[in-house]
Order: C-alpha cells, then sequence, then structure tokens
C-alpha cells in the first residue's frame, strides 16, 4: 500500500461535480483507491460515501492506495485532487 497527504483546494469542497470526477478517474484505477480523514476512511469509487463525507475546502486527507499499480494510481489521483479536480 503507497499512501500521500493533500489539501483539498477546491472552494466548495468535494461537492457533486468534482467528486464524480474523482470517482471516475478512481473507477479507471486497477488499485483499491480510498481516503483517509481523521478516522474514516472513504471508498473513492462510491460517489455517495464520497460526497457523505462532507469533505471542505482547506481539508487534509491522505490518498491511499493498494494493489495492481498502486503507485501511478497514486499519482494519478493526487495530481488530480491538487489540480482542484477541473474547477
Amino acid at each position: 500500500m503507497v499512501s500521500q497527504k493533500v489539501i483539498v483546494k477546491n472552494k466548495s469542497g468535494l461537492h457533486a461535480r468534482p467528486a464524480g470526477v474523482l470517482t471516475q478517474a478512481a473507477k479507471k484505477c486497477s488499485s483499491n483507491v480510498q481516503l483517509v480523514i481523521g478516522e474514516k476512511i472513504i471508498p473513492v469509487k462510491n460517489i455517495l460515501k464520497l460526497m457523505a463525507a462532507g469533505i471542505k475546502c482547506g481539508t487534509e486527507i491522505e490518498v491511499q492506495c493498494e494493489g495492481e499499480n498502486e503507485e501511478a494510481d497514486l499519482k494519478e489521483i493526487v495530481t488530480l485532487i491538487e489540480s482542484g479536480l477541473g474547477e
């Protein structure tokens, strides 16, 4: 398993549109992708759980990837979050 911490930069946090972008990217990954926020573990491939987490701007999250191509998947997901998820 590999992981990296990143800060959410979207002004509105991970609301419906950026959560959808993140979920679609995660579904293309062959590894298991999840976010860790404090004690919460959120599966990124599940948009409802991702949106229910209420992740706001400035929140530090840890992206974890485990499985085949985990390092490449981690880099892709972190880069996407750091870029603002298209916003």
